[in-house]
């Protein structure tokens, strides 16, 4: 039997994220499941890249603010006790806009934990990240989420 109790608030911010993500599954060693904890300021990101999965599975759980995600059809704002969920083969870009009065904080899962995310191009030519770059290259090994 394995357990874990990890305290989110005392674990490092992952390096080089357009916002803060407290990885809950690398501090436990989980291999099949990626959960992440993001604290999203006003013009910050969660992923990288606006992206896809190929098996991958997501939800946003949104604990407080607004989370505001970007699909092809529309953007669909997520409040505080509200879920999000991405299948497969969906793109988005989950972020909190600059015009925004406070920060989000949501907890992520992925599962399965793999690393199969690509970015996504839109029609009108180009897939976008926090600044607009179209690279959707996994921090972990599993999954841009």
């Amino acid at each position: 039997m394995g357990y874990h109790h990890v305290a989110v608030a005392d674990l490092d911010p992952t390096p080089d994220r357009p916002s803060v993500q407290r990885s809950v599954s690398d501090a436990a060693g989980l291999e099949n499941v990626a959960v992440n904890r993001y604290e999203v300021e006003p013009g910050e990101a969660v992923p990288l890249a606006y992206h896809y999965h190929d098996e991958q599975e997501e939800v946003f759980y949104v604990l407080s603010g607004t989370l505001s995600v970007e699909t092809p059809d529309e953007t669909y704002e997520v409040a505080p006790d509200e879920a999000f969920v991405v299948e497969p083969a969906s793109p988005q870009r989950a972020h909190v806009p600059e015009s925004a009065d406070e920060r989000a904080v949501a907890l992520v899962v992925g599962a399965p934990a793999v690393d199969d995310v690509h970015a996504y191009d839109d029609e009108s030519g180009g897939g976008r990240g926090e600044n607009g770059n179209a690279g959707a290259e996994s921090e972990d090994g599993r999954g841009d989420q």
